[in-house]
């Protein structure tokens, strides 16, 4: 059997640095990460506020750029991306899924997973075809007429994982998840992402939560804008 670190990893930084500069004050918030996700990991980021976490998130979700370093998502050199294309490789190759649901209200279920696909140009009955069953994915294929505010929190929570889904991107971004869900929830969207990991989805988990951040199979710890540990690690290490 090929040994996993000879695919090409779903992330790849290497040597990656983040300074925010305001007037003639600059900030460091990342000060050279290195960190290979492989394809099917389930991976949390851990850090205290002021650690470099939500940084090195925007960062992986391409939401933000770097100052040094280089990114691959899937092989592709993010660094060498414009904005409609940074805007095209988020939409096709990275599900997000956020404390806030960010549902728009006035849309069913159905029609909030399907906004990526419209995004996406993918038009009439495969777009329908492809959000119904990201629906029945998570578990909500008996609520695709509901309005967010028809559901409960952990179901508003499945409606964004299944928004997420519906493009089948190589990786799965969630910000603290279950951030804004009662005890109940939380362990409902938590199970569903052991769900998804057992079917060899690709998923990096950001939490403060311990107990949520136990639930991977690697836990990557920031501090001061450092990787400073990396447990669990079952394909290659990281060097901060």
């Amino acid at each position: 059997m090929a040994d996993a670190r000879d695919s090409t990893p779903v992330i790849d930084l290497a040597g990656v640095r983040k300074t925010y500069r305001t007037g003639s004050i600059e900030f460091e918030a990342l000060r050279g990460v290195d960190l290979r996700i492989d394809e099917g990991e389930y991976v949390a980021v851990m850090g205290p506020s002021g650690s470099g976490k939500s940084t090195l998130m925007n960062i992986l979700g391409c939401l933000d750029t770097l100052t040094a370093g280089s990114y691959r998502l899937a092989g592709e050199d993010v660094g060498e991306l414009d904005e409609i294309d940074l805007a095209d490789i988020r939409n096709r190759r990275i599900g997000f899924v956020f404390q806030q649901f960010n549902l728009l209200p006035s849309l069913s279920a159905l029609r909030n997973v399907e906004l990526p696909l419209m995004y996406g140009r993918v038009h009439g009955a495969e777009r329908r075809e492809r959000a119904v069953a990201a629906l029945e994915r998570v578990g909500l294929g008996d609520r695709l007429d509901n309005r967010p505010g028809e559901l409960s929190g952990g179901q508003q929570q499945r409606v964004a994982v299944a928004r997420a889904l519906v493009g089948e991107p190589a990786l799965l971004l969630a910000d603290e998840p279950t951030g804004n869900l009662d005890t109940v929830s939380s362990h409902d969207v938590l199970r569903l992402f052991d769900e998804l990991h057992a079917q060899g989805r690709t998923i990096v988990l950001i939490t403060h939560e311990a107990e949520v951040a136990e639930r991977a199979q690697r836990v990557v710890r920031v501090r001061d804008g450092l990787v400073v540990e990396d447990t669990g690690v079952p394909r290659t290490a990281v060097v901060a």
